[in-house]
């Protein structure tokens, strides 16, 4: 397996932002390994205010509703965001990338684009889209089935160009920690849940990307397989696996399985850092 090149880039999913490595960028410190989180475009720091999620009284019928700020976000958005991130972050040496859930995405069509700038891909319970195959297509898979997140939405994602949750509502709040947060202790999994974006770009989701084996294919990968997943089960972890390596036999893909559910940067921040530290 090739050694892992340059810095760790971390990228977070959807509705996150960098402060969910916050644990796993310190344990990978004590093992002297450098790491930067970044935002993907429409989140953290980077996000755009819905109106009507800070409005007093809260009024659910404006809140699924409102046009998203952030419509205009698709994945050639982040990709290029990504790509830059990667450039600075590496200094003229190939990045290692860790990517979680929706950044998985965003980070194949980056390596696509700029395969130089990238030393080894690392999938964290992450989608790895098959070429000409959008993410919004996967969760309507049989392998898919037991996904909990899309059961959250509180507006129509091609009405609103977002997919959104109040993630203020209190009700709510059980659901969105069995969604995404199996196994994380409950103080932090409340205190996670308070940090999070109400909404992520819908374009993100539905474009399709051309995938190359001289481009794409060319890049060493691992993918971190987490069995316990209310978000992207198992299964379809394993089919994004599968379609990778018939696709690119000559590079197939390194496979790490660990008990955890959607956020192992959280559940299990020591075990997460001490696999990219050991592709290192």
């Amino acid at each position: 397996m090739a050694v892992l090149k340059g810095p760790v880039l971390l990228v977070h999913g959807f509705f996150h932002g960098a402060w969910c490595w916050s644990e796993v960028s310190l344990d990978l410190a004590a093992r002297g390994v450098a790491s930067v989180a970044v935002d993907m475009p429409g989140h953290g720091l980077k996000a755009r205010r819905l109106a009507a999620s800070t409005r007093r009284p809260h009024v659910p019928s404006d809140f699924s509703s409102e046009k998203s700020p952030i419509a205009d976000v698709d994945l050639d958005t982040a990709a290029t965001v990504l790509a830059e991130q990667a450039r600075r972050a590496g200094r003229g040496e190939p990045a290692t990338a860790v990517a979680h859930s929706m950044g998985g995405a965003a980070l194949t069509l980056a390596a696509e684009r700029h395969p130089e700038l990238f030393g080894h891909l690392v999938y964290v319970t992450a989608y790895m889209p098959a070429s000409g195959t959008p993410c919004i297509t996967h969760p309507s898979l049989p392998e898919a089935e037991g996904q909990e997140s899309l059961g959250l939405l509180a507006a129509d994602p091609a009405a609103v160009g977002a997919l959104r949750v109040d993630t203020t509502a209190d009700d709510l709040r059980p659901a969105i920690r069995s969604a995404f947060y199996g196994g994380v202790d409950q103080d932090v999994a409340d205190a996670a849940i308070a940090l999070l974006g109400c909404e992520s770009p819908t374009a993100m989701a539905t474009q399709p990307v051309t995938l190359t084996a001289q481009r794409l294919g060319s890049v060493p990968r691992t993918y971190v397989l987490y069995t316990q997943d209310n978000t992207i089960p198992v299964a379809l972890q394993r089919l994004f696996i599968t379609q990778a390596d018939s696709v690119f036999p000559h590079n197939r893909t390194h496979v790490v399985t660990l008990e955890s559910a959607h956020s192992p940067f959280l559940s299990m921040p020591d075990r997460l850092a001490d696999v990219i530290a050991g592709l290192v």
